[in-house]
């Protein structure tokens, strides 16, 4: 049975910025994936970048500092495969 676990989602203004997220974690090797907006942010394009608690905690500065355009941060409760 699938499990729900918390993720930090973030959430972009248009497609081109969720693009670009995903382009720079693939090249730092930041882990998390790009997913369909989850009903609880309400925000963006329909994409939402997704990592785990202990990811962001690690990587967050990292990203701030990069210049990409994030326009939400949240913590939501998710089925996991």
């Amino acid at each position: 049975m699938r499990q729900k676990k918390i993720f930090l989602v973030l959430a972009f203004a248009t497609t081109h910025d969720a693009l670009a997220m995903e382009a720079y974690c693939g090249e730092k090797e930041i882990p998390g994936r790009l997913i369909p907006t989850p009903r609880e942010v309400s925000a963006g394009c329909g994409l939402v970048w997704r990592m785990t608690p202990e990811d962001a905690e690690r990587y967050m500065p990292q990203i701030r500092q990069s210049g990409l355009s994030v326009q939400k941060e949240a913590r939501v409760s998710l089925y996991c495969l």
